[in-house]
C-alpha cells in the first residue's frame, strides 16, 4: 500500500516538477517500492525525466514531494527516498509518445 501511494505521488511530482504530462502516450509511469520498518519507511522510485533539465534539482524536488506526501497519507516517517532515472526523454520523444 505504501509503494502504491509513493508511485502515485511520484507521478504527480513528475508531472509538476519535470514538466512531463501524465498521459498514456508519454513516458512510462513511475514505479515505487517501499521497505517499512517500525514506523518508518525507505522508498525507491524509478522514473523517466525530460532532457534537457537540471536533473539533480528536479530529482531533489521529486524526492521531497514524494516523502512529504507519503508521510501525510500514512503517518510514517520517510527515512530515505532513492530515485533512479530510467530514461531521459526529449521533448520530441514525449510528443510522439516514443521513449529512447
Amino acid at each position: 500500500m505504501v509503494a502504491r501511494i509513493a508511485a502515485r505521488a511520484a507521478r504527480t511530482a513528475q508531472s509538476r516538477r519535470a514538466a512531463i504530462p501524465p498521459d498514456r502516450s508519454g513516458p512510462a509511469a513511475p514505479s515505487a517500492s517501499a521497505a517499512v520498518r517500525t514506523g518508518s519507511v525507505r522508498l525507491h522510485l524509478a522514473m523517466d525525466l525530460p532532457y534537457p533539465t537540471d536533473i539533480p534539482h528536479v530529482c531533489e524536488r521529486i524526492q521531497h514531494d514524494v516523502a512529504r506526501h507519503v508521510t501525510q497519507l500514512t503517518g510514517l516517517e520517510v527515512g530515505e527516498v532513492t530515485l533512479t532515472v530510467r530514461r531521459l526523454v526529449t521533448a520530441a520523444d514525449a510528443s510522439r509518445g516514443r521513449v529512447r
